[in-house]
């Protein structure tokens, strides 16, 4: 074992007799208490309730205790830092234990130890599934780290979503700081909110961020189909912080924003089921195959990772014969708008260059393929009755609450079927482990990682790939399914 520190203080145990350490009689400090200042090995007597140390590890106090009978299999015992004894001798009276005091959560012979959590760094490298033990703690940062991106400050809701993706990777509960100590992407900011959630049940931080007037105006205005933090934001400025006043402030908007503000509003801020990705899909999968037939139509985004509901519902298409696929979103289009299935529609065409050796390396992360956003009209008998009635009117849209349909944000993304398996993984996310494993491949390999292509840097080269499995083994990467990719 690691030799553990000596310092000068009183008598190494100080036994809550009504003795002082010279022998005489006195006032007993900490009554009921018995402290056992840890100085050097010795004997361990079985009435010692608080163990104090000062320059040793959990772990290192944890081993000298097993040696010496103090272990699992006796009384309740605390283990803690030197400076909740000085802060106890400062106040004349023992004051409440917090985290920061804790060396290690006590343990009794009917309690297991607490549980140690390692992970790695990455979150590519991490299995998340969507059963998460931490929810209170990851929604408390992913508020926030909306919040941070909504006010245009990535960097620091990345540090969030970070936080965030390696509490929904550990296999428990976290229930005291110290589980928590030499796991990555736990800043200062993001354990703050931990340590007040866990010592007060919430965090103010977070509670104070719901109640801002701001956040809730970011809430409502980026709800609009069409609209970014950006826009949201110079509206704000401009003293618009609700549909109504929106409406009434004169502004020209977009097809998109209309539809959004004064069409679709509720129906496009409702969850989509899986039963609903699963209508639509039907739907557009008799699209493809009325004007393409052998083209193939996947589901991504988070219904492939096993999530029941989400905000819209993505379709990768391709065919496996290279360059069929061109010209095929105008008509898989032009087949949904003829049958009154699409409310609205803008296309991108393909603007991702080729040449002989394969696709130019992008300029950013963002994909360039043949793309449709569209709000697509989807068949609802049960459409929400009073409730979503009164909500809408109360909003200022259509009335929908006797319309037999409502309105779900559907996009269409066409790959050559050379560039599928980036496609297929770059879509499936979540977004956080795309980002990590664009970072994996950077800082790790030396390799760029797009939606279309994985490019190493060292060898100028493509490496090719036809299916996710084989882009995780040129990253070294173990693989990892989709369904535990929910970081």
């Amino acid at each position: 074992m690691v030799p553990l520190k000596r310092r000068r203080v009183v008598s190494s145990a100080a036994v809550n007799t009504g003795t002082d350490h010279s022998g005489d009689k006195g006032p007993t400090r900490f009554p009921r208490l018995v402290l056992f200042l840890l100085e050097k090995l010795q004997v361990f007597p079985e009435s010692v309730t608080h163990v104090i140390s000062e320059n040793n590890s959990g772990p290192e106090v944890r081993t000298w205790l097993d040696s010496q009978g103090g272990g699992p299999g006796r009384s309740p015992l605390h283990l803690l830092d030197i400076s909740w004894y000085t802060e106890s001798m400062r106040a004349g009276r023992p004051v409440h234990i917090l985290d920061r005091h804790k060396l290690q959560v006590r343990f009794t012979g009917q309690d297991k130890e607490m549980a140690v959590f390692s992970v790695p760094s990455y979150a590519c490298q991490r299995r998340t599934t969507l059963d998460n033990q931490n929810t209170t703690l990851t929604d408390a940062l992913s508020l926030l780290a909306e919040n941070a991106e909504l006010s245009d400050e990535d960097g620091r809701g990345v540090a969030f979503r970070r936080a965030a993706a390696v509490l929904k990777a550990l296999p428990k509960p976290v229930t005291d700081m110290a589980q928590l100590r030499g796991l990555p992407c736990l800043g200062e900011h993001s354990l703050r909110v931990i340590r007040d959630i866990l010592e007060n049940g919430m965090s103010s931080e977070v509670e104070s961020t719901k109640q801002s007037e701001r956040y809730k105006a970011l809430k409502v205005l980026t709800g609009i189909f069409g609209v970014g933090a950006k826009t949201a934001d110079r509206w704000i400025r401009e003293g618009i912080h609700t549909l109504h006043q929106l409406r009434d402030s004169g502004h020209t908007l977009n097809r998109a924003q209309q539809a959004g503000v004064f069409l679709h509003y509720d129906d496009l801020n409702r969850p989509v089921s899986k039963a609903d990705a699963d209508i639509i899909g039907e739907t557009v999968g008799k699209a493809v195959d009325a004007v393409l037939p052998g083209a193939q139509v996947t589901l991504i985004g988070g219904f492939r990772r096993g999530k029941l509901t989400g905000h819209d519902v993505d379709f990768l298409i391709t065919h496996p014969e290279e360059g069929r696929e061109e010209g095929l979103m105008p008509k898989v289009v032009s087949w949904l708008e003829s049958r009154g299935f699409l409310l609205y529609q803008k296309t991108t065409r393909n603007s991702y260059l080729e040449c002989k050796d394969g696709p130019a390396r992008p300029p950013s992360n963002i994909d360039r393929f043949e793309r449709c956003l569209s709000i697509f009209k989807l068949a609802n008998e049960e459409t929400g009755g009073t409730t979503q009635l009164e909500t809408l009117t109360e909003n200022g849209t259509e009335p929908a609450g006797h319309r037999p349909w409502r309105a779900v944000r559907v996009d269409l993304v066409v790959s050559p079927v050379s560039q599928f398996a980036f496609a297929l993984l770059g879509w499936t996310g979540s977004k956080l482990f795309e980002r990590e494993l664009r970072r994996w491949a950077g800082y790790e390999k030396a390799m760029s990682l797009s939606s279309h292509a994985l490019y190493d840097n060292k060898q100028s080269r493509y490496l090719r790939a036809t299916s996710e499995e084989e882009i995780f083994a040129h990253l070294g990467l173990e693989y990892i399914p989709p369904s535990e990719r929910n970081a």
